[in-house]
């Protein structure tokens, strides 16, 4: 009995409220939908970083535990006007580690007031555990920056620099 009300009610022509209804449902979701893809997430943010010595970076942004945590990972090369810098959460003495990575890094912690607070130039892959540990900076950094080795070096990063961040649009 409970199916012939069923089917009787699926079977019922439309009427003026249940058509307002059903078009008023379609046209939430087509909006819903609209708003979702056009609001989507870009691809990787680009900082671009200037040194005193007039040397710029192009740095991939990561932000997110993921990229926090895996940084230059699993990547096979680098172009060498390129890195990535990690933006944490808060300033602290933060440490890193280079496990999975497949070339050699510098690494730049920065503090709040983008001033270089520690450098390690050369840090080598870890390819099985236990994993070496490269920090933490002496002083609370809020900003890594990791690069190809020798990087460093060609744009003679050194303590108490100040650099410069700006957003690539």
């Amino acid at each position: 009995m409970g199916s012939k009300k069923t089917r009787a009610a699926a079977e019922a022509p439309l009427t003026p409220n249940r058509k307002r209804i059903v078009f008023l449902v379609l046209m939430a979701l087509l909006l819903i939908s609209g708003a979702l893809m056009f609001n989507a997430p870009k691809g990787t943010e680009i900082i671009e970083v200037r040194f005193p010595s007039g040397s710029k970076l192009q740095a991939e942004v990561a932000e997110t535990p993921e990229k926090l945590l895996f940084g230059l990972a699993f990547r096979e090369t680098l172009p060498e006007d390129r890195g990535i810098i990690l933006l944490f959460e808060e300033s602290g003495l933060h440490k890193v580690w280079t496990k999975q990575y497949q070339f050699n890094v510098d690494l730049i912690w920065v503090n709040e007031s983008k001033h270089v607070v520690h450098v390690v130039e050369t840090a080598v892959p870890c390819a099985s555990d236990p994993c070496e540990w490269y920090g933490p900076p002496p002083e609370r950094a809020r900003y890594l920056i990791e690069a190809n080795s020798g990087f460093v070096d060609r744009a003679q990063v050194s303590l108490g620099q100040e650099l410069v961040f700006a957003l690539r649009l």
